[in-house]
């Protein structure tokens, strides 16, 4: 048994109470209702635990979200936008289906633009994890009809792009919950020696 003296240095660490994988899968089963219980308005729960993870990779502390938030909202709206606009190119002429000349190259302006703005921000610099994803979840959750159909047609794109804003800040509170469940507490104990 190791003896404290009053001179010993001490830290501060936080321990889980609740182990990790015990509250990762509790949070799992939370969300797995909205998922599948909301009919066509069932969450696109993978989007939502890509931004889980990047929670995670950001260091899995609330002030995450101040890079994630606005960094995957930002390519996701102008990802969303670069798709509606889409059509209007469609007098390109198509080489084996139609309208992929004009979806790859309004795509490529609409990247190319988005990365570029990245220089005009260092939320999304930082950010820059999140702020691909955003692009990857529109075009995934838009090319795979992940979303609800509201509205006409010619606004799939838009709401594509505003389920998956919603789908992220949903991932973000998966997140927080998660970290939550393990019911974190700060505890003092002896400084290692180097």
């Amino acid at each position: 048994m190791t003896e404290v003296t009053q001179d010993a240095p001490t830290v501060v660490v936080t321990k889980e109470t609740v182990p990790l994988w015990l509250a990762v899968a509790l949070t799992v089963l939370i969300s797995m209702p909205f998922g599948l219980w909301l009919g066509k308005f069932n969450f696109t729960l993978w989007c939502s635990f890509i931004v889980w993870a990047e929670y995670f990779a950001l260091g899995g502390k609330p002030a995450a979200l101040k890079l994630i938030l606005p960094s995957f909202s930002y390519a996701a709206i102008l990802t969303a936008v670069t798709l509606w606009v889409t059509p209007w190119f469609g007098f390109l002429p198509s080489l084996v289906t139609e309208g992929d000349t004009a979806a790859s190259l309004v795509l490529f302006s609409g990247v190319a633009f988005m990365v570029y703005s990245m220089r005009w921000s260092k939320t999304f610099q930082d950010g820059s994890l999140p702020f691909f994803n955003g692009v990857s979840m529109v075009l995934a959750i838009y090319y795979t009809g992940s979303f609800p159909e509201l509205g006409p047609p010619a606004a799939a794109a838009l709401v594509a792009g505003v389920w998956t804003i919603l789908m992220g800040a949903f991932g973000g509170a998966l997140a927080v919950l998660n970290v939550w469940l393990t019911f974190p507490k700060q505890i003092e104990q002896l400084a290692s020696t180097p």
